[in-house]
């Protein structure tokens, strides 16, 4: 028999930063907000306190801060005549756990979409011609604009201190900034982050080979700042450890340097760590979601009614979720039929190393978003018709630190160990850089995520199944783009001793890291029978649930994806704020 806790307005699943700014939000409008995180609680004092979060083996290498597989994983194939098995080691992405997330880990690339990344089916299809697509090809249109997310993308980075500079303002250009960027209503929050002298080697040569680079934006704040809600932000120290760790200084943008400190004290918030939700309950006629299940600490089951549930956590654990509810149709590959789980996407990468005989980079000052970056061949900025592909990449220099295990490079003639290696170590370490190629990922019929079969998790719950590869369109994209990097490469002054270039190619391999941008499983649009979600993260089928974050992209766009999901997210509560609270039903 499960224990049945008091009803309350509104229960959030996860706490990361999208149930943070949930939470933040829905409770300034005096509604009674309920929290469950399966992790641990964590804090910037003590959890991430200097020295000791400054431990490579630790956090870089032994997953301190993300989730214990041993608990609960996903299985993984690349096609579907395959047998998927599960993942026991974390490797090409890091999934989070505990309060904050996966952004106490990130490194704080803050990209917003392009405005035709929003319409790109239709924009693709108006260009080209609808038979440029491929056949198995599934991208759609997002059913939201770049205008009508723009206010919520400034909110964003008013919330997280982003440090930038502004390419387009009120519809004037602003030197320095990115000139294929959407238009913006106001600069960034911050001025960018100091440059260091890779950067500014990257920033000469690709003007020299004709292309218009620009500071990356960045939620690491290059100054003291004090965010929409008051919270005070420290100036980034450039210590070099942002991605894997938590930030000791409050300097990047996580819930507990921007939110917690005013959401906690509030008498009508509760958090639950330690608490993992199992199933999003439904009324009887399957239209309204009544609560959660959820297992807590001590292993008792326990039911949390709610009028309002918003299921917050990674994109892949919502879609598990979803499906483990019966909530919406699986999707079926063979048929077509069914949304839930379709169009799961990724990244595409590349890279270019650089190596030279008398540079000194100094690696080890760094930040999370350090670098210089480039646009021209990004999703929709160039001409595809000559190529045979659709998608893009940013090309972008980074120095995010000199951490010995994991950031460290070599020629491929060195070898991975021994005297040769330890030489071209000593001399390369303070002497190279690497251009990345960093490629959208399209949605295909094949690609996709369900229920496994076979494998369950620590609480009898069915493991989420991964079907995945990269397909020739991603491939053909990645070659061009890195080929467009080794240009860049090729105009350094001074010139480089060595450039390596690395293409990707297929099939996808999950075990080295790549990047943590999943995506897609329950995706948006304007068309209950091709979406999950409206673009308010409204679930079609039931209107008390919103599903916010990446689990909503139809594709990814070749940027990080943090940035869009934080605005969507105050899209989102805008919604539920200004209508769902008056007339509870569907806002589309």
């Amino acid at each position: 028999m499960a224990i049945k806790k008091k009803p309350v307005d509104v229960v959030c699943i996860g706490f990361g930063m999208t149930s943070s700014i949930a939470a933040q939000e829905l409770t300034e409008d005096g509604l009674e907000v309920v929290a469950l995180e399966r992790g641990p609680w964590r804090n910037t004092d003590p959890d991430f306190a200097y020295p000791q979060i400054m431990d490579e083996l630790k956090y870089g290498i032994r997953h301190e801060l993300q989730q214990d597989l041993s608990q609960s994983t996903l299985t993984f194939r690349n096609k579907r005549d395959q047998t998927a098995l599960p993942m026991r080691h974390l490797g090409s992405f890091l999934l989070g756990t505990g309060v904050g997330g996966a952004m106490v880990h990130w490194n704080g690339q803050t990209w917003r979409g392009m405005p035709d990344d929003f319409r790109y089916r239709s924009w693709a299809i108006e260009r080209y011609g609808e038979d440029f697509l491929p056949d198995d090809m599934t991208i759609q249109d997002w059913g939201i604009s770049y205008e009508e997310l723009e206010q919520h993308y400034l909110r964003f980075e008013r919330l997280c201190g982003i440090s930038g500079q502004a390419g387009s303002v009120n519809g004037e250009f602003q030197e320095g900034g990115n000139p294929f960027a959407g238009d913006r209503s106001a600069p960034f929050p911050l001025p960018p982050l100091k440059r260091v002298n890779a950067t500014n080697i990257f920033d000469d040569a690709a003007k020299k080979a004709g292309m218009h680079p620009f500071p990356v934006p960045a939620a690491n704040a290059s100054a003291p700042y004090t965010n929409l809600y008051g919270v005070r932000m420290g100036g980034c120290t450039f210590c070099g450890f942002c991605e894997r760790f938590g930030c000791y200084n409050n300097s990047k943008a996580s819930p507990q340097a921007c939110i917690h400190p005013v959401l906690m004290p509030k008498p009508n918030f509760e958090l639950r760590t330690g608490c993992q939700v199992t199933h999003i309950l439904l009324a009887d006629d399957g239209k309204r979601a009544t609560g959660v299940r959820y297992v807590d600490p001590d292993g008792q089951i326990v039911e949390q009614p709610a009028d309002l549930v918003i299921c917050g956590a990674y994109a892949v654990h919502n879609v598990q979720l979803l499906l483990n509810s019966g909530i919406g149709e699986p999707y079926n590959p063979e048929t077509g039929s069914g949304n839930v789980g379709r169009n799961y996407a990724y990244q595409t990468m590349g890279s270019v190393d650089v190596y030279f005989d008398d540079e000194i980079m100094n690696p080890f000052v760094g930040a999370g978003a350090l670098g210089q970056a480039v646009f021209d061949w990004q999703t929709a900025a160039f001409d595809h018709s000559e190529h045979g592909f659709l998608g893009g990449a940013y090309l972008v220099t980074w120095q995010t630190g000199g951490r010995p295990i994991n950031q460290t490079r070599t020629p491929e003639a060195a070898g991975k160990w021994g005297g040769q290696w330890k030489q071209a170590l000593a001399k390369s370490y303070n002497s190279s850089l690497s251009i990345s190629s960093h490629g959208s990922s399209m949605a295909y019929k094949d690609c996709y995520l369900d229920l496994d079969p076979t494998y369950k998790d620590a609480f009898g719950q069915p493991l989420l199944r991964m079907t995945f590869d990269f397909h020739d369109n991603d491939l053909k994209m990645s070659e061009f783009t890195t080929n467009k990097a080794e240009k860049i490469a090729q105009a350094m002054s001074p010139t480089p001793r060595l450039i390596e270039k690395n293409l990707r190619k297929g099939p996808y391999d999950i075990v080295p890291y790549q990047t943590t941008h999943n995506t897609g499983g329950a995706i948006m649009g304007d068309d209950p029978a091709t979406s999950v979600v409206n673009k308010y993260m409204q679930v079609w089928d039931v209107p008390n649930l919103f599903v916010p974050g990446a689990s909503a992209f139809p594709q990814n766009f070749g940027v990080n994806p943090t940035s869009t999901l934080g605005a969507l997210t105050y899209f989102m509560i805008d919604g539920i704020r200004s209508r769902y609270l008056d007339a509870p039903g569907l806002l589309v």
